[in-house]
């Protein structure tokens, strides 16, 4: 089962990176690989804050949640990594000081919800509402599965 789900890359830049990482056998998100990948902003015991290297736009601010276990659903995570959001959740809005913001989140198959990585993680946007040519942030949080071969799509728990 591939790690990357490509038909919904947005830039050349990130299609050529996932399926580099791909043929590599390499989940950018598992702990082990995420350093190499992306700066760490914080760590807490089961949860990781990066930036997002491929923000949105219109995005002030964006950064990725993302868990230690490698699944592609939130309820699957284990309930102390479940707990544990709410402490790296807090870290960002304390330490960024923030008053509003927006958090997005794709589960279950990449193919239907606009994802591209299969491993599950949370966007945490604010929009630059002080640009005077504000444009809002969009997050995609479907899609019609295009170019889907079997061996692409889930069919069960990671």
């Amino acid at each position: 089962m591939s790690l990357y789900y490509t038909p919904n890359y947005r830039t050349q830049e990130q299609l050529a990176q996932m399926d580099e990482l791909e043929a590599a056998g390499v989940c950018i998100f598992c702990p082990e690989h995420l350093p190499n990948h992306r700066p760490v902003l914080h760590r807490t015991e089961h949860w990781t804050v990066v930036p997002n290297k491929y923000p949105y736009r219109g995005a002030r601010l964006h950064f990725l949640l993302i868990p230690d276990e490698h699944e592609v659903d939130m309820v699957d995570l284990s309930s102390e990594a479940q707990a544990d959001f709410w402490t790296a959740m807090r870290w960002i809005r304390d330490e960024h000081g923030l008053q509003y913001y927006g958090l997005a989140a794709r589960n279950g198959e990449c193919a239907f919800t606009g994802g591209t990585i299969r491993h599950v993680h949370l966007h945490v946007l604010q929009g630059d509402v002080n640009d005077p040519d504000h444009i809002a942030v969009r997050v995609k949080l479907s899609s019609h599965p295009r170019e889907v071969h079997p061996d692409q799509l889930n069919t069960g728990g990671t």
